[in-house]
């Protein structure tokens, strides 16, 4: 997956994770994967991303 890409994936990812705020961001990663046909081994990272920016979310403004 080229670096432009891969950065287009993130950001599409962490503003569906604040539009959405997913219970489950396994399943939340592996339907988006199979959805937007993303290359394979790239579902740890993506879990990884969703799971900060949830904690992003629910955590107080400073």
């Amino acid at each position: 997956m080229a670096k432009r890409s891969h950065n287009e994936v993130q950001e599409s990812l962490r503003e569906l994770t604040r539009i959405f705020r997913p219970k489950d961001s396994r399943k939340f990663v592996k339907e988006y994967i199979r959805k937007y046909r993303i290359t394979g081994g790239y579902e740890d990272e993506l879990t990884m991303l969703v799971d900060r920016e949830l904690t992003k979310l629910n955590s107080p403004a400073s």
